[in-house]
């Protein structure tokens, strides 16, 4: 018995040391890094471009790499405008489908002002639409952007203030786009745009040579973001840049390309910018090896960006040279990833999502959630048979379990007698104790298996809450309104009886954690009690400290943890009660 106490203890205790290091240190680091970022990006520029095979300041020149012009000079100092004033008379072509609107800037061509019409800021349906790409002269520009480079510099190529012209002024599902240009010295530059019904544009780059004389030209597409964004700062979520290369994920956080530049040769793949719903990826071409570089680009506005660059390939007069390449901008939805690795044979697209060191566990549980929700139309009723079936699964070891701690219950005044006979001789009451324990059948170790197996479970559960979108917003019965979130009530107010909102320095405590804590507490009752009294009062404890501990996670997590405990208490009732009949039935064998 004192092994599974402590044992559970130290499983309570680090549990407590991890959220508390969170809670008390994390979350106010967040808040002091969101401060600053939002007093720099309010004195911060619009920044310029870095073009592949431009040099940023302060690092080295890339052999072998095709000349780039000069990026143009950043503007000067100017106020931060709303996205409307920025595109307001600018030349564009709007982007309209059910699931994006926006527009692509017809100077430089750039992809820079996208929504996410499918997704809201708020579970308000009112709310405003979620903002993916913005351009420059906003408070945080994020754009993508494709092109040509020359070997030789003297040739004229699209540039970021070259104005294409569009064939159309709409671009959607099914009405491509294409957008010309001539440099006036013999080349002819198309860029031919498509949108599928997703996410997923398609970019076709062609380039007619009437002149007289052959060219080097390679092709590229960039994505940048201008200021450090915002990331949640959770260990288990990665936000930043992301990619896949020589079919290896790899993950970089924005501290770790600050000052720094990483550039490799690849073939295939895909890399990007990842946040904790949303993802904004460059899919080059599969064939043939690519330059990928991603870089944090220093200067009174910071930038970040990743490129990738084809080999340089020679237009003869007379030719024409076409390259077809992708860019994903928009929510990470599991099966639209999984359907867009297969169908383009894109690799391990699906790795965007986090699912983690645990991607066997936590994938499988979300595939399991989302298909129980097809049926019962609720992700809570989804979580509550999912937690009924692993009861189901683990039933003969529970049993097992709950069998051992009742026999451990029913020990309880035996133990009494060998502490009061041995006294502090600790040495002959711990072999009193395993005689007694031997005679008697008693493991009291098998009491931590119930906890054990749930660790996994739990924390697989919690990270598919935390990073899938299809858990956002997603709804649950009565004030519950998204499953990602925490309880919005506070007992503070009495659940929301009293008309006031509680203040912020009050933690944050709702009624589903209030309903987990007292069903920790019942079963609690059910098991045996410790006979030192310093653990019995810790043990009293522990219901109220998880509870409040619990306060700010998802309620979707919370929900699961009280529904559990419901069942483990049913469960764990019936067998005491059997072992109790059994006991005084035949005493002799207790």
């Amino acid at each position: 018995m004192p092994d599974q106490k402590n044992l559970i203890l130290a499983i309570a205790l680090s549990i407590a040391i991890v959220l508390g290091f969170e809670f008390l240190y994390n979350l106010p680091r967040q808040e002091r890094e969101r401060a600053l970022q939002a007093e720099r990006a309010a004195r911060e520029a619009p920044a310029q471009v870095q073009q592949p095979g431009a040099v940023p300041p302060g690092a080295p020149a890339v052999p072998g790499q095709a000349a780039a012009p000069g990026a143009p000079a950043a503007p000067g100092a100017a106020a931060i405008r709303s996205r409307a004033e920025v595109i307001a008379g600018q030349p564009r072509v709007r982007i309209e489908s059910p699931r994006v609107q926006g527009s692509i800037l017809l100077r430089g061509a750039r992809f820079d002002d996208l929504l996410l019409t499918a997704y809201r800021e708020t579970v308000d349906p009112q709310s405003a639409a979620i903002t993916l790409l913005a351009p420059l002269g906003t408070a945080n520009p994020y754009f993508a952007q494709y092109g040509w480079v020359a070997t030789d510099s003297a040739v004229a190529v699209p540039g970021d203030d070259t104005l294409w012209t569009a064939d159309r002024e709409t671009l959607g599902p099914g009405q491509p786009v294409t957008l010309t240009w001539d440099n006036g010295q013999g080349l002819r530059f198309e860029r031919r745009i498509a949108l599928d019904a997703n996410y997923m544009f398609t970019v076709t780059d062609r380039v007619a040579n009437s002149g007289t004389a052959p060219v080097q030209l390679s092709s590229y597409g960039l994505v940048q973001r201008v200021g450090t964004p915002h990331t949640e700062g959770f260990y288990i979520l990665h936000e930043g840049p992301v990619g896949v290369f020589n079919n290896t994920l790899r993950e970089y956080s924005y501290s770790d390309l600050r000052g720094a530049r990483v550039e490799q040769r690849s073939a295939g793949g895909w890399l990007g910018f990842t946040d904790k719903y949303w993802l904004v990826a460059l899919v080059p071409n599969q064939a043939g090896e690519k330059t990928e570089r991603l870089m944090h680009i220093p200067g009174a506005t910071e930038r970040y960006q990743i490129d990738v660059t084809a080999g340089a390939e020679s237009v003869a007069p007379g030719a024409t040279v076409e390259v077809t390449n992708r860019l994903f901008a928009g929510a990470k939805e599991v099966h639209l990833l999984d359907r867009y690795a297969g169908e383009l044979n894109i690799p391990l697209f699906d790795r965007a999502i986090d699912f983690g060191w645990f991607y066997f566990l936590t994938r499988p549980i979300f595939l399991i959630l989302e298909f129980f929700n097809r049926i019962l139309g609720n992700f809570g009723l989804a979580i509550m048979l999912l937690t009924v079936i692993i009861k189901g699964i683990f039933f003969p070891l529970a049993n097992k379990s709950y069998r051992a701690m009742s026999k451990m219950k029913l020990l309880q005044p035996e133990m009494e007698k060998l502490r009061e006979k041995y006294g502090d001789d600790r040495q002959k009451l711990s072999q009193a104790m395993m005689e007694l324990y031997k005679k008697s059948g008693a493991n009291p170790l098998a009491g931590c298996l119930p906890i054990v197996v749930q660790i996994p479970v739990f924390f697989a559960l919690y990270k598919v809450l935390f990073i899938t979108i299809e858990m956002r917003h997603a709804p649950f019965y009565g004030w519950i309104r998204d499953l990602s979130a925490p309880d919005p009530t506070s007992i503070f107010n009495l659940f929301g009886l009293l008309p006031f909102a509680p203040p912020e320095f009050l933690p944050h405590l709702g009624l589903w954690p209030v309903i987990m804590g007292a069903t920790m507490f019942l079963q609690q009752k059910l098991n045996p009690q410790p006979a030192d009294p310093v653990q019995a009062r810790i043990f009293l404890f522990m219901p109220l400290i998880f509870t409040f501990m619990l306060g700010s996670f998802a309620s979707g997590l919370v929900i699961y943890w009280a529904w559990n405990n419901l069942l483990s208490i049913a469960q764990q009732w019936v067998i005491m009660r059997q072992a109790a009949q059994q006991a005084h039935a035949h005493p002799a064998k207790s």
